[in-house]
């Protein structure tokens, strides 16, 4: 009878194990089949994925969107740790609402995203004025760009560092308090270092998300072209051909620098690493 049942019950969880494995092979292979199916077209001409390798538009489009991708995660890493760990620590009314509007974007359309970031850094925007004093210009400008990607970036940092410091225990940091530390030096050597894994991890995933915006970048810069824009002003001009040929060169490339960042948040915080 205990073998009967213990059959079943094997059986059963292979029945189960088989389930989770097919419906996470479907999304899998859904993006595996889309990149296939652009590296077969890819394939069919590869001069013109030659010539996309070498093409100095297609690499100074790549090195203007990792650049402003890179700096508009810095911002976000100099503003919203700080942000994160308070909202971990804080249980209050005022929560909620905080917590709304750094989500907000996640849910705004790219082209609503897009317009709120204009209207606040266009010459005549509130930070626009500010800054032009400064004799910087957002509209059509490096800076414009970096502007939309770390607006469109800011729930995919803030809620991962706010979900590690959530578990970072508290009582961590009161015992380094009671030993004499301050409220600065518990910050930069109890939580951040135990929350740091998932800080790297939301800047890795808010650069991706920088690195793949189009329209919100689109309302505020249009010049100087980021990847995404070179894509389809490429595609409305000329067609399949070359915009297959740039999009294989700019995915191995950033395939390449999303699985070394990936890596990197492995090595730097492996769970068994002391903090």
């Amino acid at each position: 009878m205990m073998s009967m049942i213990g059959s079943e019950h094997f059986q059963s969880s292979r029945a189960a194990r088989g389930a989770i494995i097919l419906s996470g092979s479907l999304l899998v292979g859904l993006v595996l089949l889309s990149l296939v199916t652009l590296g077969l077209r890819a394939a069919g001409e590869p001069e013109a994925l030659a010539q996309a390798a070498v093409d100095p538009e297609v690499i100074a489009a790549i090195s203007i969107t990792f650049g402003a991708a890179a700096l508009a995660v810095g911002i976000l890493a100099l503003l919203g740790t700080p942000l994160a760990y308070l909202m971990s620590r804080t249980r209050n009314r005022t929560l909620p609402l905080v917590e709304a509007l750094v989500d907000l974007p996640l849910i705004l359309p790219h082209t609503v995203a897009g317009l709120l970031v204009y209207l606040l850094f266009m010459r005549s925007g509130p930070f626009g004025i500010v800054f032009g004093g400064l004799g910087l210009s957002f509209e059509d400008a490096f800076p414009g760009i970096v502007a939309a990607m770390l607006f469109v970036g800011i729930p995919y940092y803030v809620g991962a560092a706010r979900d590690g410091f959530a578990k970072v225990p508290i009582e961590l940091e009161e015992v380094a308090r009671t030993l004499g530390a301050g409220p600065g030096s518990t910050f930069l050597r109890i939580a951040l270092p135990l929350a740091g894994r998932e800080c790297l991890s939301g800047a890795v995933v808010a650069w991706g998300r920088a690195v793949g915006e189009f329209a919100a970048v689109v309302m505020v810069a249009y010049h100087p072209l980021v990847i995404s824009t070179l894509i389809y002003t490429r595609f409305t001009q000329y067609g399949l051909a070359d915009t297959v040929a740039i999009a294989v060169v700019f995915l191995l490339v950033c395939g390449a620098v999303l699985f070394g960042l990936r890596r990197a948040a492995l090595f730097l915080w492996r769970p068994d690493a002391p903090v």
